[in-house]
């Protein structure tokens, strides 16, 4: 079974506040057995506009990385990340 991936591309706006996101996601990706792959960090781009920090997480289906995006308690902690951050998430779907 395929694993899914959340890519998440973040320019936050508000760094004194971030940190109240980052605290309402970490419980819910813990619920969910998300690995974090990359979470901020020295990056490079060669082509085309980027945001400032990137995320990739790792669950273990792609249906766990959709339900865990649609979940009453990540969509409570996503409105901290829409109030102190402008950002792009994909959820895919990995190779089966």
């Amino acid at each position: 079974m395929a694993k899914g991936y959340w890519i998440a591309h973040v320019d936050v706006t508000d760094p004194e506040n971030y940190p109240k996101y980052i605290a309402a996601d970490n419980p819910v990706f813990e619920a969910w057995n998300a690995t974090f792959l990359v979470r901020g960090g020295a990056f490079e781009a060669p082509e085309g506009p980027m945001r400032s920090r990137h995320v990739v997480i790792e669950f273990e289906t792609y249906e766990k990385a959709l339900a865990c995006y649609r979940s009453t308690e990540y969509q409570a902690a996503a409105k901290l990340r829409q109030a102190y951050a402008e950002s792009d998430i994909m959820i895919i779907k990995g190779v089966d």
